[in-house]
């Protein structure tokens, strides 16, 4: 018996022609729910602007494989025409389950410099929504921080069951408003969040994390159950990634497992969370060596101890690069 994948065409508003998408090597049903029999992943490649899709080889978290035969599934057409450091985040309270959206930085590296992108900068977040996992639509580009901001990078959402809302996070430095061409020096680098409920329509910014003169970026959450969470971030000025863990809240007392200078690894960036969907306890964070083959995975059986060790990684592609991974259910191979 053969299977029809279910992942057919995404629309041109996403500016691909319909014919070039192909995902008949793998196949997703159009709903995720609780039985969670893979992963899904969106990756961006090195300085290429678009997004890429990839699916897990059965329900392994250690080995994926390309969609749509390697091609972007998702090319940005506003702001900067580069979309870095895609986030895919799953419907909370009333979308549970209907909505997704997926949200990124609005830079292309390969039109400007390191530079001037932290100065002069996108302000804006790049935002696509799905109600079925195969469909994305309704691009927009949603300006968060005002002009004394340099740059808004590596935007990511939790929803916040306190409030009912999205919480959207993201790492931006700042100039004086007496320097608005922000030819001086800036703020350190610090995290920044608002709330949403649509993610059209943000409540004004406000720092979450500002450890000055220590330059923070690429912050992600790991839901530990209840109100505990474990979240992971990028060290700017000593190139490390390292993790936090709060049994309070996303807005509690966050503690460091290990000590201050406890870390995952150094020369790394763009910590990717997720759980392992066969083993309880269990936890994946992939890291991005920017410098080297991109992400690498880690795992660990004791988040809330700071206790992390390397994957075996022969089944995990190269190249990838700052991105997120999304349990998933439905899985379907051609047969």
């Amino acid at each position: 018996m053969r299977l029809l994948t279910l992942l057919t065409l995404l629309p041109a508003a996403l500016s691909l022609p319909t014919e070039s998408l192909d995902f008949s090597d793998h196949g997703l049903l159009a709903r995720a729910d609780p039985s969670l029999t893979g992963y899904l992943g969106v990756f961006f490649l090195g300085d290429k602007p678009s997004i890429y899709f990839y699916l897990s080889n059965g329900n392994n978290a250690l080995s994926m494989t390309a969609l749509n035969k390697g091609s972007p599934v998702i090319n940005p057409t506003k702001g900067t025409l580069g979309v870095r450091d895609p986030s895919i985040i799953s419907g909370g309270g009333d979308e549970k389950g209907k909505k997704w959206y997926i949200i990124g930085t609005d830079l292309n590296i390969g039109k400007t410099t390191w530079d001037a992108s932290q100065r002069t900068g996108s302000r804006g977040i790049f935002v696509w929504e799905s109600t079925d996992l195969l469909t994305w639509t309704s691009e927009r580009l949603v300006t968060v921080e005002d002009s004394t901001a340099g740059m808004v990078w590596a935007p990511s959402s939790i929803f916040d069951a306190e409030r009912g809302e999205y919480m959207v996070y993201w790492a931006s430095k700042f100039y004086p408003s007496s320097d608005p061409k922000h030819t001086g020096s800036p703020s350190s680098i610090r995290i920044r969040y608002a709330h949403t409920k649509d993610f059209k329509t943000f409540s004004a910014p406000k720092d979450y994390i500002d450890r000055s003169p220590t330059n923070i970026i690429d912050m992600e959450f790991l839901p530990l159950g209840n109100t505990s969470f474990a979240r992971f971030m990028k060290d700017e000025s000593a190139k490390t990634v390292f993790c936090e863990v709060s049994t309070t809240g996303l807005f509690g007392t966050w503690t460091r497992p290990g000590g201050t200078n406890a870390v995952i690894a150094s020369g790394v960036e763009g910590p990717a969370p997720y759980w392992d969907n066969l083993t309880p306890g269990k936890a994946h964070v992939l890291l991005d060596f920017y410098g080297g083959d991109g992400y690498r995975p880690y795992e660990s059986a004791d988040v809330a101890g700071g206790k992390w060790a390397a994957s075996e990684r022969a089944g995990w592609p190269k190249n990838l690069r700052h991105g997120s991974v999304m349990p998933v259910t439905g899985r379907r191979w051609m047969l």
